[in-house]
């Protein structure tokens, strides 16, 4: 299973857009580890698209991570940076007078990383913007964790898929693996886009996800072979 050379354990997933299946796979692979008995925690750094509830700012999401483990962690672990509106979490926290901070982000997670296999799911794509100058791409970096890409199989994948996979090399982080999001069950050309991602894409595939009325993570899991 991925490490990195700091004695960090785990993965950071992102997504060749948003709503591409980042929770789908987060929570899969998490029941595929508790499975095979590797000590597991889950973190969503930043979440826009909260609810407000009587304890604070919920995201959906990061409620799916957080009920896959007994006992759950607390909330704050989990979804550190919860934003309320549903649109880029630079823009959402510029309307909310407030920033992003990163930097706080990294050191949870790399604390989180250095006791057990930590499952982070980045916000969106692997460009979106987290403030001025950063972004997550900026986050990953800083966390320093192997990188695992969620496609979103549909017309336009294989040049978001390249892109994404290039520029995640670009950045100096390795590519552990990518995943086939199947997002429409009626696509014709659906095994020929995967076949193609398979031939281009420089890192082994790590699951093929097929559309699920109901994505339980324990269904999920059954679709996924852990990252090395």
């Amino acid at each position: 299973m991925s490490a990195h050379r700091d004695g960090l354990s785990g993965v950071f997933i992102t997504g060749t857009d948003t709503g591409v299946g980042k929770t789908v796979y987060a929570g899969g692979l998490i029941r595929l580890l508790q499975r095979s008995g590797v000590p597991v925690a889950a973190m969503k750094p930043v979440a826009a698209g909260c609810r407000r509830t009587a304890a604070g700012l919920r995201n959906d999401d990061a409620e799916q991570l957080q009920a896959l483990f007994d006992p759950a962690p607390p909330y704050a672990t989990v979804n550190p940076c919860a934003l309320e509106a549903a649109a880029a979490p630079h823009l959402v926290a510029a309307e909310e007078g407030r920033s992003i901070d990163v930097a706080g982000l990294v050191a949870a997670a790399r604390a989180l990383a250095q006791e057990r296999f930590t499952v982070v799911e980045g916000a969106g794509g692997w460009r979106v913007p987290l403030g001025p100058t950063q972004d997550v791409a900026g986050l990953a970096r800083q966390i320093g964790l192997p990188v695992v890409l969620v496609v979103g199989v549909r017309l336009g994948c294989l040049n978001h898929a390249l892109l994404s996979a290039e520029a995640i090399r670009a950045d100096g982080l390795t590519l552990a693996g990518w995943v086939a999001s199947e997002l429409e069950a009626d696509d014709p050309r659906r095994e020929a886009q995967i076949a193609s991602l398979d031939a281009r894409l420089p890192a082994p595939r790590l699951g093929r996800i097929p559309p699920l009325a109901t994505p339980d993570p324990q269904r999920v899991a059954d679709h996924l072979v852990l990252p090395r």
